[in-house]
């Protein structure tokens, strides 16, 4: 009888006792839109508002904060290892080869984080204003929305080995690239969609010079390259120096996220050898580049179907990692 009763209180205590929408710790495991919607429901606003101000101020940002999303994700998961700086025995991602005087917009994400934290502190996971960030720059510069499912939280080390190799490099062959794709759980329709984000934002010189004047090893120009948009591009690329100069990765509509990514690779005015091998080297790839290129609606849908596919890579939950305070350490 004893233990009948305590049964029932038991069963009683959990019919009536209050719900508890907590989220300082993602306790299902998976990620979900409305994670923030109780313990800090002005968190997308915020995100949104800070992000809008900075691409105002520069429209270059929107490509640059979508671009920190994607070299986060690829190297151990969405946890925001690279917004970490060196200290200690943790040295940062931001040094690597794929990083290192290329990635940027760290100034924002720590706006958005000390305005988070005065709202709502210690609450909102900097890898979920990573991925925030990426949805409002991509609507911001025209592109599509979609909903950004939540519940990240922050690692507390990095990889700059992780940096360095699992991220595609501007001149990796397209079996090499797919290869980092498929190893995070993407495919090619993933890969092809994501590419899509070169539609914003600039490349250095040192990026695609290979290109120009040393594809394959023979001092010979890619010969996929459009000669008189490889001509265009030589007068400020040279062999050597400049390395830093700055180029639009679509010449069409650099700050507007549409659907010419795809027709200039057609017309063989890709800018990197990722880019263009989309269609020199993959039949299904070029397939995909043809059915964008003629249809933006299409793009889009897709395009935000791999983001949040993406965003999903290896997520940390549940009480692994931590909110951080600050973007840039761990907590002391």
């Amino acid at each position: 009888m004893a233990k009948s009763v305590s049964f029932f209180m038991v069963i009683s205590f959990i019919a009536f006792a209050p719900i508890c929408f907590c989220s300082k710790a993602n306790y299902y495991g998976y990620l979900y839109p409305q994670f923030y919607d109780w313990s800090c429901p002005q968190a997308k606003e915020i995100v949104k508002s800070v992000v809008a101000k900075a691409v105002a101020r520069e429209a270059r940002m929107a490509a640059s904060l979508l671009r920190l999303h994607f070299h986060d994700c690829f190297v151990k998961g969405c946890d925001a290892s690279l917004l970490l700086d060196s200290s200690g025995t943790l040295i940062s991602e931001k040094i690597s080869n794929t990083n290192r005087n290329s990635v940027r917009g760290f100034e924002v994400i720590d706006e958005i984080k000390s305005a988070l934290e005065k709202e709502c502190p210690q609450t909102v996971s900097c890898a979920d204003i990573l991925a925030l960030a990426a949805r409002d720059s991509t609507v911001l510069a025209g592109g599509p929305s979609w909903e950004v499912p939540l519940g990240r939280r922050d690692s507390r080390d990095a990889s700059l080995s992780g940096s360095n190799h699992n991220i595609p490099a501007p001149n990796n062959t397209f079996n090499t690239i797919l290869t980092k794709f498929k190893l995070k759980g993407l495919d090619l329709v993933d890969l092809v969609a994501l590419s899509g984000s070169h539609t914003i934002g600039n490349a250095r010189c040192t990026s695609f010079r290979q290109r120009l004047y040393n594809q394959s090893g023979n001092s010979l120009p890619d010969y996929t390259l459009d000669q008189s948009y490889a001509a265009q591009l030589r007068t400020r690329c040279p062999k050597s120096g400049g390395d830093q100069n700055l180029f639009v990765m679509d010449f069409v509509s650099p700050t507007k996220f549409d659907n010419y990514y795809f027709k200039n690779l057609l017309a063989s005015r890709g800018l990197f050898n990722s880019d263009q091998v989309l269609v020199t080297k993959n039949q299904a790839s070029l397939e995909l580049v043809k059915l964008y290129a003629e249809n933006n609606e299409i793009f889009f849908e897709q395009f935000a179907k791999s983001m949040v596919k993406m965003g999903n890579i290896s997520p940390l939950t549940g009480y692994r990692g931590e909110i951080r305070k600050n973007c840039r350490m761990m907590n002391s």
